[in-house]
């Protein structure tokens, strides 16, 4: 749901912080206060188009930030964000949008900036606007088929998985098989290309680690003359005559002295031994690895050979030596298919069939659950429909005919089953059925889909749903029809809606309303949660505009108890 919206200058809008709850919460106010432009800003959150119109009159750029609660971390939005390289922490997602006067836009989720592209994929798992003349998820012919296979369940989405894991297989095999059939001239050049760069690679004679022992021992020769000098300088410093070791020596001498007058500094002489013995010995050493110390300006020079030609190979055929290897190995095997070419087209042809007929039971299985789940979506369809009073309205789901047979009297393997649907619907008695993309907006419009919106809120995942006077056009036992309706939405999901019906208010868990002022010669907006003797006040402005009689007040508060019932 989203919970915190923070509006910066924006429009009307000079700094607005709205907190808002779960259920229905309904926007009202007199026309031209600024509630449609709190639903432009929850748009531009989800990756609606921006403009520098939107920016206040004499200010810099626009803010809106909106803080969303996820229900779990199975939510759509969870794996959609991490798709992207964004993490969630703790279920809440951060998002941030701001737009200059010049109309440059910057959006971040969860701190980390995004493309518009990006927010709006991430915005359509949080967010679902519908508007009067707005075609949404439900307006889309292109997503009927994944609204179907959701609202079929787990039993249809475990047929559709199984489907897709044989389908990859399946495309992986035609995939091959179009590249070993491909001209002989193109086959010929790739096996060319190959065979070159398996040579390069191979006469590299690479070993896993090389390049960076070879930077270490460069390193190491790069400055030799300071690590000469500095070995030089050690010993000099221990071994040489007047130096460390005669010092530490005579010390040495003179606490044995000492601790044998008095043996409480038998300690000290002890310790002073075992250091000198030990100086002594790393003065040893330290000679020893001198006369090792031997530079050969040759063997820098091959260092830096061998590492530019691994270099160069790493540019063409991989970032690490592991990784040269590895594509070596890839394209030898690719060599050796293009050469028994024919073997190897008749083993893929053998399981590319195999994988076929797979493919079509798998596609058959999943085809006859569709088929069961939208004769259950389509009579729960009409249900919704007749407590909305459209009881002559006709839905139903189209299998295409057209999409079903190839020229084989096979179905058309898709990516996504065997079928092509679409939901289809008639308003009026003795019309033909009709595309629901193609049906003319209006009250019918806007029934049909609070209907389908009451069916596939318990299975979308969205976080909030916004209708933004979708109520248009419409009275009476239609409107009240169309408040409960909101209502029975907003129990699976958050639901924030505009209104100007009173029957829609009454169903309200949540009431803000949405007022302007004028201040300092400027127009402002405020948001104010109205409470039960404010709820009556404006619900009763809303019956009969702007003067309240007793008879209004006792019917708005009809609404509300006739509303608490329903709940």
């Amino acid at each position: 749901m989203l919970q915190e919206l923070s509006i910066r200058n924006f429009a009307i809008i000079e700094e607005l912080n709205v907190s808002l709850e779960k259920g229905l919460t309904v926007l009202t106010g007199e026309t031209g206060a600024g509630k449609s432009i709190i639903i432009d800003a929850v748009h531009l959150l989800a990756g609606g188009r921006g403009s520098a119109e939107f920016v206040r009159h004499g200010e810099k750029k626009s803010e809106i930030e909106g803080l969303f609660i996820l229900e779990s971390d199975s939510h759509p939005c969870v794996q959609k964000a991490k798709n992207f390289g964004i993490e969630i922490e703790e279920e809440m997602v951060v998002i941030r949008r701001e737009i200059s006067a010049n109309g440059k836009s910057v959006c971040r989720v969860n701190g980390k900036l995004v493309t518009i592209a990006i927010l709006r994929e991430i915005g359509a798992t949080l967010v679902d606007i519908h508007g009067q003349h707005e075609h949404q998820e439900l307006m889309d012919s292109h997503r009927h088929l994944r609204l179907l296979d959701q609202f079929g369940g787990q039993e249809v989405m475990q047929a559709k998985k199984n489907y897709e894991e044989v389908y990859k297989r399946y495309e992986n095999a035609a995939k091959m098989i179009r590249q070993l059939t491909e001209n002989e001239q193109q086959m010929a050049q790739r096996l060319d290309l190959l065979q070159f760069q398996l040579g390069e690679i191979q006469k590299a004679e690479l070993k896993l680690n090389e390049d960076e022992e070879l930077s270490e021992e460069k390193r190491k020769l790069s400055n030799f003359g300071k690590l000469y000098e500095s070995m030089q300088t050690s010993y000099s410093a221990l071994q040489e005559e007047g130096k460390g070791l005669d010092w530490v020596g005579l010390a040495m001498n003179q606490l044995e002295t000492a601790a044998e007058i008095d043996p409480q500094y038998r300690p000290v002489y002890e310790a002073v031994s075992e250091s000198f013995y030990a100086l002594e010995d790393a003065a040893r050493q330290t000679s020893s690895a001198l006369d090792e110390l031997e530079f050969d300006p040759d063997r820098l020079n091959v260092i830096e050979t061998r590492l530019n030609e691994i270099n160069q190979l790493k540019r063409k055929y991989g970032q690490t030596i592991e990784e040269i290897i590895e594509y070596g190995a890839e394209i030898e095997e690719e060599i050796d298919t293009l050469m028994n070419k024919e073997t190897h087209l008749e083993k893929m042809q053998t399981e590319l069939n195999a994988y076929k007929k797979d493919l079509l039971l798998e596609g058959q299985q999943l085809s006859y659950l569709r088929k069961q789940a939208a004769k259950k979506l389509m009579k729960a369809v009409h249900q919704e429909l007749k407590q909305l009073y459209m009881d002559k309205t006709v839905f139903s789901v189209e299998f295409h005919a057209d999409g079903e047979k190839s020229a084989h009297e096979r179905p058309v393997i898709r990516r996504d089953g065997l079928d092509d649907i679409e939901f289809y619907i008639s308003t009026n008695p003795g019309e033909p059925l009709k595309p629901l993309s193609k049906v003319a907006s209006g009250g019918e419009l806007s029934r049909m889909m609070l209907a389908m919106k009451t069916i596939f809120s318990k299975h979308q995942g969205v976080t909030s749903i916004i209708f933004d006077e979708v109520d248009t056009g419409v009275s009476g036992r239609v409107a009240q029809a169309i408040g409960e309706k909101i209502y029975q939405i907003a129990v699976h999901s958050q639901v924030l809606c505009i209104s100007h019906l009173p029957q829609v208010a009454a169903m309200a868990d949540t009431h803000l309303y949405i007022s302007k002022e004028m201040t300092g010669g400027r127009t402002k907006t405020f948001v104010k949660p109205l409470e039960n003797e404010e709820k009556i006040k404006e619900i009763g402005r809303m019956i009969s505009g702007v003067e309240m009689t007793d008879l209004t007040k006792q019917h708005a508060k009809e609404l509300l108890e006739l509303a608490a019932s329903l709940k």
